[in-house]
């Protein structure tokens, strides 16, 4: 598809749309068991649409990070999802030294999935390393994946708005093919809901596939919905309900070549999740234990949610409830 025909299923009937991308998903929904952990929120890039940021705030220690894993590890956890800003005091011997501990104690069995691409490409540049030198250091201690935070919307007169010192939409790109041509695998969000039109949404999507075609390593797409409570635009109103299944539903119609398209319970809420189980998506994340980003802006979801409240959530919205790896392998499935 190109960018006007993506464009233009934003004009469609909004429950014709739901029917066609829900068929192209299976009956099954997964989750998984992970934690997140959000190293620091000293940030220099300070970008408008943030609220998580600031100028003097916390960094974990080595040994922090390394015992929440730890003790998510041991309550089952299978997937580490370690994401901060960007903080002028660490470096990459940091990040080597959490990733090197946390595989020593608990093996390959647990996935690290760390860091965005912009912070990848921000440290990277502050280390005076190439991006391939500083993922290739990471991935040698221990990183296995990349979250998909930090793109945004991939539209330059929109990212010079909403963030207008953190890397464009090139280096965001270049970066994840970088990885990707590594052997790290990645996922891929759009944050939406603010400035941005239905066609920077269209372009924004087109971009992501068309580099899926190229390189084959995202496995999931999270079109995450923006909370302005607490930013630079918190006078504009959140996206509507309705607003977010069409974008949900466009999502797995275009991106017929991701694995996954996440309803986020966390910036979505419970019911809107499950009613986006029945519009294109068909994950919801995980346990995720101990989020604090979205938080920051406003978010009113519990920090964590329970397995077992996982597999009724899934169940409600009428699919078979499934746990994965953070590789979208199913593990289990709940009849």
């Amino acid at each position: 598809m190109n960018v006007r025909e993506i464009e233009a299923l934003f004009e469609e009937n909004l429950h014709e749309l739901g029917k066609r991308a829900d068929s192209l998903n299976r009956g099954i929904a997964t989750f998984s068991i992970n934690k997140h952990i959000n190293y620091t929120n000293v940030c220099v890039s300070k970008c408008p649409i943030c609220a998580y940021y600031r100028t003097e705030g916390y960094v974990m220690s080595v040994d922090e990070v390394v015992d929440s894993a730890l003790s998510a590890v041991s309550l089952g956890a299978k997937e580490l999802h370690i994401v901060g800003s960007h903080n002028p005091e660490i470096g990459v011997e940091y990040f080597e030294e959490i990733f090197r501990r946390i595989k020593e104690r608990a093996g390959n069995g647990v996935v690290i999935k760390a860091l965005t691409a912009t912070e990848v490409s921000y440290y990277a540049r502050k280390e005076g390393m190439s991006v391939r030198e500083f993922l290739s250091r990471l991935r040698d201690a221990g990183l296995d994946m990349m979250p998909g935070g930090g793109a945004e919307i991939l539209v330059e007169r929109v990212r010079k708005r909403i963030s207008p010192h953190k890397a464009d939409s090139r280096e965001w790109l270049r970066v994840m093919e970088i990885a990707h041509s590594l052997g790290i695998r990645s996922n891929a969000t759009m944050l939406f809901g603010h400035v941005e039109s239905y066609r920077d949404r269209a372009v924004h999507l087109y971009r992501i596939w068309r580099l899926q075609e190229k390189t084959g390593g995202f496995l999931s797409f999270i079109p995450l919905v923006f909370h302005p409570e607490n930013t630079s635009f918190s006078h504009l109103s959140k996206a509507s309900p309705q607003d977010v299944l069409k974008t949900i539903a466009v999502s797995r119609i275009v991106l017929s070549n991701f694995r996954g398209i996440k309803a986020y319970w966390v910036m979505l809420g419970e019911k809107l999740a499950q009613v986006a189980l029945n519009y294109g998506a068909n994950d919801v994340d995980g346990t995720v234990m101990g989020e604090r980003i979205a938080h920051s802006a406003g978010a009113k979801t519990p920090l964590e949610m329970a397995k077992e409240r996982l597999v009724e959530l899934l169940r409600g919205a009428g699919k078979t409830p499934a746990e994965r790896d953070a590789y979208f392998n199913v593990l289990e499935v709940y009849e």
